[in-house]
């Protein structure tokens, strides 16, 4: 039996949906919220195939489509959840009607800004998130205190504060009046809340924080709210060491990118 003839694993399956992410998938199935052909699924490396159907949570999922991914500017306020508990406003609750399922690559906090990626597969997602990629993560960040330059250096080296170790950090005062300084904070693997953290060790108190680029990806001109898709092309181009068949399952389109608000 062929590769192509027995399917896929549901998981990720589920995951190029934009269902969940392939982990998210996997804890559903062990909660029993998925269905292949109207019988439960009981493990994530059950096969499905174009034929099949498909549900969770009784709804029925739709087969994956084009993969697809965009750049978002996250204004602050949001949290980044399809559904929040304390009933806070969304990320996805305020994307623009006729958007596909998606969910994000990463995460920023609720008052954290800037740019987010989006995508409609749950394995994309997987992929650009891997620390492997040595993938850089730039943030401007203002702070209010006073700013040591040589202590912003040594981040670079890693650093510990409360007894949690960071790894290296690349940070630089850009300006400062007064009280308060602008700086750039580069990352290529970051812990919950990092920046906030490491500089709060610093003495520093974090006022704003806007990620400007995530990899190749760049916030560029994108006003606060506004979204714009990536061209198919790019994205290929920029993907690290991905295998075709997932970024490309029908031709791209010529996008050359149309932005909403």
């Amino acid at each position: 039996m062929t590769q192509e003839s027995r399917g896929e694993r549901i998981a990720k399956w589920l995951g190029r949906t934009g269902v969940a992410s392939r982990r998210d998938a996997e804890r559903m199935i062990e909660e029993g919220r998925v269905k292949l052909n109207n019988q439960p699924v009981t493990h994530p490396a059950t096969f499905v195939t174009s034929s099949d159907l498909v549900q969770v949570d009784g709804k029925v999922v739709e087969q994956p489509q084009r993969t697809r991914l965009w750049r978002y500017h996250k204004p602050d306020g949001l949290v980044t959840t399809h559904k929040d508990p304390e009933g806070r406003p969304t990320v996805f609750a305020s994307l623009p009607e006729g958007m596909p399922r998606v969910i994000s690559v990463g995460r920023l906090d609720l008052n954290s800004e800037g740019l987010l990626l989006l995508t409609n597969d749950g394995e994309l997602a997987r992929r650009l998130e891997l620390p492997t990629n040595g993938w850089l993560r730039r943030y401007r960040v203002r702070v209010f205190g006073v700013v040591d330059e040589a202590r912003l250096a040594a981040l670079a080296k890693g650093s510990v504060f409360d007894g949690v170790r960071y790894g290296p950090i690349e940070a630089g005062l850009d300006s400062r009046k007064g009280d308060n300084a602008w700086l750039t904070v580069s990352l290529r693997e970051g812990k919950n809340r990092e920046i906030r953290k490491v500089m709060m060790g610093l003495n520093l108190h974090v006022s704003r924080l806007i990620r400007t680029s995530y990899g190749p990806f760049q916030l560029g001109t994108l006003q606060r709210g506004e979204l714009e898709e990536v061209p198919g092309k790019t994205l290929r181009e920029q993907m690290p060491k991905a295998p075709e068949k997932t970024i490309h399952r029908k031709p791209a389109s010529a996008s050359t990118g149309t932005k909403t608000r």
